[in-house]
């Protein structure tokens, strides 16, 4: 087994569920925001990609975070003729982010992440043990 391929695989997933995560944070604090202007657009509601590169120097196959879409699904609605981003028959444009979907998301984000560390923790494992069998 090639400890530094391994190593070089577990690191570009960190990097891209890390990646994933910031956009969803960004979804999550965005999800109430409204136009700055009457009958304008509020916030878009983001999607991160994924991509996969070959690393040449190791010869590997990686992860790397892709391009950031926005999500083209409609606005949510809401009737609030008092609110300053109303448009002309009162109704208020909210972002199409689903708070529920993004906890989700950051849910599985996390655990890919946390598979990714546990990869690193284990090649190290075995390096070190590696390493104490070379010494003895």
């Amino acid at each position: 087994m090639d400890f530094l391929k391994s190593l070089s695989i577990a690191a570009s997933g960190l990097r891209a569920q890390a990646g994933r995560m910031r956009v969803i944070a960004e979804n999550i604090a965005n999800a109430d925001s409204t136009a700055k202007t009457p009958g304008g657009e509020p916030y878009r509601r983001k999607i991160p990609t994924f991509q996969s590169e070959i690393d040449r120097t190791l010869d590997a196959r990686v992860v790397a975070f892709g391009r950031v879409k926005p999500d083209q699904s409609d606005f949510q609605l809401k009737y609030q003729p008092g609110h300053p981003a109303a448009d002309v028959s009162g109704n208020v444009k909210y972002p199409n982010v689903n708070a529920l979907i993004e906890m989700t998301d950051m849910r599985e984000a996390q655990r890919s992440y946390e598979a990714n560390i546990n990869v690193v923790s284990a090649t190290r494992r075995m390096i070190q043990r590696t390493i104490e069998i070379l010494k003895a």
